[in-house]
């Protein structure tokens, strides 16, 4: 209600600002057309007319706009261009949607973009960028859904939605949040890495120097949340691990980094909003990473690491509300961040920090076992008061998916345990029936538990109990982690969102965009199946990670392309362009007959010993053969 509209004497063209907002109260935005006989208005009522609605707009009817615009209006922007068209004739017309820092600045761009020339140069860039972006990898592979999706949609999602506009229908959000954006910029590695690396920069920025983050914060002044959350900070030397081990990019390392400065959080505090301060003491990236995971060091009576008010599950945020609550899933992720993060300190030359994360990790490792074994699968948490979750003692919550996948991905879980865990995820969690996989099992619902605030949605939704795509792609990837292809392809194929809309009824049950990922799909009548949250989740960066890394097996490592590829043994194989800078890359990965030999690489007709391709830019096109022997698994 405090955008006002104008028409610009200097340029014509239709401006709206909002002076209320004091971040952005210079910024206007700009609607424009090329044709001087255009009537306009900045009145939603004009428009709709009165008790109106889009499917039947009143100004439909009529043959011009009043013109009306200014403040105290239900404001809009709308233009209308009349034109009467002969049989055969064709007529061009250009609209301009924008924004300037200024009205000034607005004017230059009104001016810079008018004429259908502009604007074919205009639209050319952008097909050049989404071209050069989503054929960083191009894939062809039997399934034609896995390519649509790996091809374009995936990283289109991540990128448009998820690291810029970082809003969407179901969150009109705005805000980074620290370990949600670190891990959509882990599945760039291929295509943009100096977003991975800008992103880095980006977060440490964020970073106490008590070595917690801030849970999110609005650009561009940087007010946001601090929070006793107790996984966000250990994203950052994770996704620094995965930059730097793909890329090489070492100096990224030393790279000064101010942090930020405000009061802890109290102790009987969940969280609080505010602007925190610019500390004038700046470290390297390597020393954010460095106290990220001591702080990560914190650990409860059974040796786990202490939950906070909450890990990667935010709604379990009162598990640990007295500061006693531990959490068996994030000791899995602490064990993983901590072996990752010993290759880094190695190559830093901190043998002593590399020394330490080893054996940090093997004491977490042996709390896991003896405190995290359910019987049958891992235990989730345990609660301030000593009792468990995840258990099969618990009238609820008595599985968690996450657990049980991030016992195979870390490779903290016992071989025989995991194998057992997973099997028991298959039975307790995976909904053949309806194409889903749960998050957890039974839903919180009347019993007395109360983990907090994923309590209050409804049985089957969301986190409580319906399919969390994160956690549905991470068991995906840890069959495909154990060999199991069969497993691995199956859940593929039911959180596929494509297969989610094969057929009318199946588009009637699921309701949203086959060709984004949607966070949840419910699990309970009489929604069961039913998707929610497109377009703004993080699970559109993980489905491109578990389709192009584990069940294709592309592992890039500085200048070389590995291949472990977990595919359907009915598959004679599938190819894949991969560019290298500015260098292509055709290769061919076939599936010899099982006892036919050993791994097979070759490039431009040469046989590579180290069974890799060595990338080289040389701005030639190569052509390579990956033949691998097929597995039954």
């Amino acid at each position: 209600m405090h955008v006002i509209t104008e028409i610009d004497q200097n340029c014509g063209a239709l401006f709206a600002r909002n002076p209320y907002n004091t971040e952005f109260r210079d910024r206007t935005a700009f609607f424009d057309v090329d044709d001087t006989t255009r009537t306009v208005s900045g009145d939603r009522t004009e428009f709709l007319g009165r008790n109106g609605s889009l499917r039947a707009p009143a100004a439909m009817a009529r043959t011009r706009l009043s013109g009306k615009v200014g403040a105290a209006l239900d404001p809009c922007a709308a233009i209308q261009v009349s034109f009467d068209l002969s049989s055969g004739e064709e007529r061009e017309i250009v609209f301009r949607l924008g924004v300037g820092q200024n009205a000034a600045n607005a004017r230059e761009l009104v001016h810079r973009f008018r004429g259908s020339t502009a604007a074919r140069s205009a639209l050319d860039v952008v097909w050049q960028h989404w071209t050069h972006t989503l054929g960083a990898i191009n894939v062809e592979t039997p399934d034609q859904s896995l390519n649509l999706l790996a091809n374009g949609w995936l990283l289109y999602q991540t990128l448009a939605c998820r690291l810029w506009a970082r809003s969407a229908t179901y969150q009109s959000g705005g805000a980074f949040g620290f370990r949600d954006q670190l891990q959509d910029v882990m599945a760039l590695i291929h295509a943009r890495p100096h977003l991975v690396r800008e992103h880095l920069l980006l977060c440490a920025a964020h970073q106490f120097p008590e070595g917690d983050v801030q849970h999110w914060w609005h650009p561009p002044t940087g007010r946001g949340v601090r929070t006793h959350c107790s996984d966000d900070y250990l994203w950052l030397p994770l996704a620094t691990c995965r930059y730097v081990l793909a890329t090489g990019d070492t100096g990224v390392l030393n790279e000064p980094v101010n942090f930020i400065q405000g009061r802890p959080v109290k102790a009987e505090e969940d969280s609080y909003y505010d602007l925190p301060a610019r500390y004038e003491e700046a470290a390297s990236l390597y020393e954010h990473c460095v106290l990220a995971i001591l702080n990560g060091l914190k650990f409860g009576e059974h040796g786990l690491p202490l939950i906070g008010s909450g890990d990667w599950n935010d709604g379990m945020n009162l598990v640990g509300e007295h500061g006693k609550g531990e959490s068996v899933w994030l000791g899995f992720f602490l064990y993983e961040t901590l072996m990752s993060f010993s290759e880094i300190a190695h190559r830093h030359d901190d043998e002593p920090f590399a020394g330490r994360c080893v054996s940090e990790a093997a004491e977490l490792r042996r709390n896991i076992e003896k405190h995290g074994w359910d019987g049958e699968w891992y235990r989730r948490a345990y609660f301030d008061d000593g009792s468990p979750l995840g258990s099969s003692v618990n009238p609820e919550c008595q599985i968690d998916s996450i657990a049980q996948s991030w016992s195979v991905l870390s490779g903290a879980g016992d071989h025989e345990r995991s194998r057992k865990a997973m099997e028991s995820l298959d039975k307790r969690l995976v909904r053949r029936d309806h194409g889903l996989v749960q998050l957890l099992d039974p839903p919180f619902d009347k019993s007395a538990m109360n983990p907090g605030y994923i309590k209050g949605y409804v049985p089957g939704v969301r986190e409580n109990g319906g399919q969390y795509t994160h956690a549905a792609i991470w068991a995906t990837m840890a069959f495909a982690r154990l060999g199991d292809k069969r497993r691995a392809w199956e859940l593929f194929t039911m959180i596929n969102p494509v297969n989610h809309s094969r057929s009318p009824g199946e588009t009637a049950t699921y309701k949203v965009e086959p060709y984004v990922v949607a966070a949840d799909v419910y699990a309970l009548s009489p929604h069961t199946g039913r998707g929610g949250w497109t377009w703004y989740t993080g699970s559109a960066a993980w489905m491109y990670q578990l389709i192009v890394e584990s069940l294709l097996g592309l592992k890039l490592e500085v200048n070389k392309l590995r291949f472990a590829p977990c595919i359907p043994a009915d598959w004679d194989g599938f190819k894949l362009h991969y560019r290298f800078r500015e260098t292509v890359y055709h290769i061919a990965v076939i599936q010899t007959p099982a006892g036919s030999g050993e791994m097979c690489v070759s490039v431009d007709g040469i046989e590579q010993h180290d069974n890799a391709i060595t990338l080289v830019d040389d701005r030639k096109e190569h052509w390579s053969e990956v033949k691998i022997p097929v597995t039954d698994a």
